[in-house]
């Protein structure tokens, strides 16, 4: 596998300073870390021409939503999205830049939901949070500008998960979902964990250790809401987009996914990133990869909604246009 020469740089970088792995610290220290990391990784906030926060009613009480709307008036199709940070660390702020980007780049409304995390709270806590804002949002379209018939789910790692996880609920209890947009997801958890030990990059002691924190219970791996990968039906799922990395300890899993979507006849499209690793969906500022794969994230939506045209991204993955707003 050969190494693109940003990831040795980043890594060279990480070594360098003596940047400790997350699976070493402590969960207030991760989960600082992890949040720090990512808005340096992140680079410039884009302005959106709207950014609010709202609160909605969760399985076990009141929790935090999102709202990034661009330009436009009437109900927009919306992407719910969650983040990642395997489940146990992350927050709303974890894909602020994600979602301004993705915003104003499809263009559409983009949702992200402050959901539960382990190990306070472990699985399926963290799913059920997600679905029940997806139907929440769905049943109160009207209220957030929402066209209910254009609503897709997404997420990156755990949230990737989150996203694969909803679909399945959603095909048998609603709502009816457009698209789903999976950036290097965890689908299956029963296994080994696979990759190196490296500990300047994401590796599977990360892997291991966020799977711990997640599932109180081992036997929750064969769950298919915890290892979409193994539900034994896949069919009737909306399209999917699954972006995976090569030096990913995630890779296989989620080209797997991707493969079997398309045996159970979902519309799915594969995105492959030679010499990425883990991580780098979100942070466009220190891969240009990442300004690529988020382009091309906003051209899969696009196209699921029915748009034409869009601001875009340039070959580089820079963006072409934004939207006035917040800031």
């Amino acid at each position: 596998m050969a190494v693109h020469p940003e990831v040795a740089a980043y890594r060279a970088a990480r070594a360098a300073a003596g940047t400790p792995p997350l699976y070493a610290q402590t969960l207030i220290e991760a989960r600082t870390a992890d949040l720090a990391a990512i808005r340096a990784g992140t680079g410039a906030v884009e302005p959106v021409t709207e950014v609010r926060d709202e609160r909605f009613p969760g399985p076990a009480g009141e929790l935090p939503l999102r709202v990034y709307r661009p330009a436009g008036s009437g109900p927009l199709p919306t992407l719910l999205y969650f983040f990642g940070g395997g489940w146990t660390l992350g927050s709303i702020d974890t894909a602020d830049g994600i979602c301004r980007r993705l915003a104003n780049a499809v263009p559409c409304q983009v949702i992200t939901v402050g959901y539960r995390l382990a190990p306070e709270h472990p699985f399926p806590a963290a799913v059920h949070d997600c679905h029940a804002a997806t139907s929440w949002v769905a049943r109160h379209a009207d209220r957030l500008g929402v066209d209910p018939t254009r609503l897709a789910v997404g997420g990156d790692s755990a949230g990737g998960n989150l996203a694969a996880a909803v679909t399945l609920l959603s095909r048998t209890d609603g709502p009816p979902l457009a698209a789903q947009l999976l950036v290097y997801p965890n689908t299956d958890q029963s296994g080994e964990p696979a990759g190196d030990d490296d500990p300047a990059l994401f590796n599977r002691r990360s892997v291991a250790w966020y799977r711990a924190h997640y599932l109180a219970d081992p036997a929750h791996a064969r769950d298919p809401l915890a290892s979409p990968l193994l539900a034994d039906d896949l069919s009737g799922l909306p399209p999917a987009l699954v972006i995976t990395a090569e030096l990913d300890p995630l890779r296989v899993e989620g080209q797997r996914y991707a493969e079997r979507l398309r045996d159970a006849g979902v519309s799915t499209r594969s995105e492959h990133y030679p010499g990425m690793i883990h991580g780098f969906f979100a942070m466009p500022a220190s891969f240009t990869d990442g300004r690529r794969a988020q382009g091309s994230a906003a051209a899969f939506l696009r196209e699921r909604f029915g748009l034409s045209g869009g601001p875009g991204f340039d070959v580089a993955g820079a963006p072409t246009g934004t939207a006035a707003g917040d800031g």
